[in-house]
């Protein structure tokens, strides 16, 4: 599979998933405000978006078009300890330096029922194993993204409450299917 892009398995056509780029990231942040203002995610809307799109220490970040318009966003980092679900596998797995974190994962509301979530997550788990590593994350236990994760056989390592700055909000930790 290329890593650069590539498009629908499933026969739809008009999407594809690439690497992201730097002038990619202003229609990323115009697609993630649709869906704060849809879901409220993120939770608490970041002072710096286009900063937010790219924290961590990065293994790549895509976004997935749909008819040539960006509609969805991920991102795969190394955990930089403000994730569980790393910290999570360590305990029933060994290193953490064996996993790699799926974050800022995203789909315009119009975009979705076109399996864009999937075509992103499918590209950022074979990434993943690309480097070797187990791809996990974390999502806020009452977020509807859940059902994505499970429908795709990620299996819920924990549920565990984290503090997060003002509160403290209960994340769902998942591990992608071996």
């Amino acid at each position: 599979m290329n890593s650069e892009a590539y498009g629908a398995h499933d026969g739809e056509p008009g999407r594809q998933v690439r690497r992201r780029t730097d002038e990619d990231v202003e229609a990323c942040v115009r697609v993630l405000a649709e869906i704060h203002r849809a879901d409220a995610y993120p939770m608490n809307w970041p002072a710096q978006p286009a900063a937010w799109l790219s924290d961590g220490p990065l293994l790549g970040s895509w976004v997935a078009e749909l008819d040539g318009r960006i509609v969805g966003h991920v991102n795969l980092s190394r955990g930089d300890g403000s994730d569980a679900a790393p910290d999570v596998w360590t305990e029933r797995h060994g290193s953490q330096s064996a996993t790699a974190v799926v974050s800022r994962l995203f789909v315009a509301p119009e975009a979705r029922g076109h399996g864009i979530g999937t075509l992103l997550m499918d590209h950022v788990v074979a990434e993943a194993r690309r480097h070797g590593l187990h791809p996990v994350l974390d999502v806020i236990a009452s977020h509807p993204s859940a059902a994505l994760y499970e429908r795709l056989g990620w299996e819920l390592l924990a549920t565990v409450d984290r503090q997060w700055p003002n509160q403290t909000v209960q994340v769902r930790c998942y591990a992608a299917p071996s």
